[in-house]
């Protein structure tokens, strides 16, 4: 059976990791996504542990995609991008405000090539604004959004988070934005221009817990401690483990895990104010316990009580964590002389329309001749693009 998105044809002029993760989604649900790259390609291809041009960060925000590398500077690859955009449901850039324009190809000429297509455009702080020219990466955005004050240190100094938050969710954003576009798309006929903020969609994420000190305005209450500082792992026999004890019930189950029933029977504990105003009683003592056990015995207790808690893995654990293997995340993907890569499957479980990973990531312009034939070329056309510099790979 297909993906639920089969046959909708994505163009992806992204780079980085928004735009082309984005576009990822939309292949492991059954897009068919065509990557178009510069003839240097996307820089992801060169970061991190790699076989040729392919680095494990690149093959991950791009497999399943078709790649196509056609230089845009070319009269040639003009004319290939707008049989390109005639072509598609859906097309992905990330470029600096005003990018789009300057190749001739921006939302409203888009529109005229092709009435029914969804122009998809992340940027890192909008399209306007005083922040608009400023070139952005993951860690600009964490720290305007706020999300790097919520990871203080000791001092109180804001630290940022060690991963892609503000690139991965921006990615994530937008998926759904444009899903929902497609949608509106059926039912209506209407096609749009759908624009995501790196900065839009990462205050939208911290929000919640992130600045909840931060929200009522009328008569606002005292403010509550900061949702980070209640949160850290605990040590253990064999390394670290994480608990959680929001509700009475949930404290209740990890006191007896731990064999400490006189704290699960203490009504002084049963409530969040309760375990805050007696926490040097208490606190202690469930540390205790559980430096004296290992992640097995914890996780046994955890298990048996159903208790909030889990192992802290190392990155190279985590595949072998017995609920990551029995959810079956850990897929391998064939990158034939590159050999096996290993990769997370599409989360989400389609009932009808099962999603699943979509193939290898591109070589560079790897199926610049097969691309060129969906849209028409025959094959001294392809010979001639290539001879003259448009087309690469």
């Amino acid at each position: 059976m297909a993906g639920p998105l089969a046959g909708i044809k994505v163009v992806d002029l992204s780079q980085i990791v928004s735009g082309p993760m984005a576009a990822a989604m939309l292949a492991d649900q059954g897009a068919d996504v065509i990557k178009v790259e510069s003839p240097g390609g996307d820089p992801v291809r060169g970061l991190g542990p790699k076989k040729g041009d392919r680095s494990a960060m690149f093959i991950a925000v791009n497999r399943g995609k078709r790649g196509l590398s056609i230089d845009l500077k070319t009269d040639g690859g003009r004319q290939i991008l707008e049989r390109l955009v005639g072509w598609a449901d859906v097309l992905i850039d990330n470029f600096r405000p005003g990018t789009m324009e300057r190749l001739g190809f921006g939302s409203d000429r888009c529109a005229e090539i092709n009435p029914r297509l969804i122009f998809a455009s992340i940027t890192g702080f909008g399209q306007n604004g005083p922040y608009r020219n400023i070139r952005v990466y993951d860690p600009v955005v964490q720290a305007v959004s706020g999300i790097a004050a919520t990871q203080v240190d000791s001092e109180g100094r804001a630290q940022l988070v060690r991963t892609l938050v503000a690139d991965k969710v921006t990615a994530v954003t937008m998926a759904q934005a444009i899903t929902a576009a497609l949608f509106h798309r059926e039912r209506t006929g209407e096609a749009q221009r759908v624009d995501v903020a790196m900065l839009d969609a990462a205050l939208a994420f911290n929000w919640p817990e992130g600045m909840y000190n931060h929200s009522f305005i009328d008569d606002a209450p005292p403010p509550a401690p900061e949702y980070g500082a209640m949160t850290r792992l605990w040590p253990c026999a064999d390394g670290q483990v994480a608990i959680g004890m929001l509700q009475g019930v949930e404290f209740v189950a990890l006191a007896r895990a731990l064999g400490l029933d006189h704290l699960a029977a203490d009504a002084r504990l049963a409530t969040v104010g309760g375990r805050m105003q007696h926490q040097a009683e208490w606190a202690p003592q469930v540390a205790a316990a559980i430096a004296a056990r290992t992640r097995d015995e914890l996780m046994a207790g955890f298990i048996r009580e159903g208790a909030v808690g889990g192992r802290v893995n190392s990155c190279a654990g985590v595949a072998d964590d017995a609920q990551v293997q029995f959810n079956e995340i850990v897929v391998e993907i064939d990158h034939g002389a590159d050999g096996r890569v290993r990769g997370a499957r599409p989360p989400a479980r389609f009932g009808r329309s099962p999603a699943a990973v979509a193939g290898p990531a591109p070589r560079l312009g790897e199926h610049g001749a097969a691309v060129l034939a969906t849209l028409g070329y025959d094959a001294a056309e392809v010979v001639a693009f290539a001879a003259a510099g448009v087309l690469h790979g």
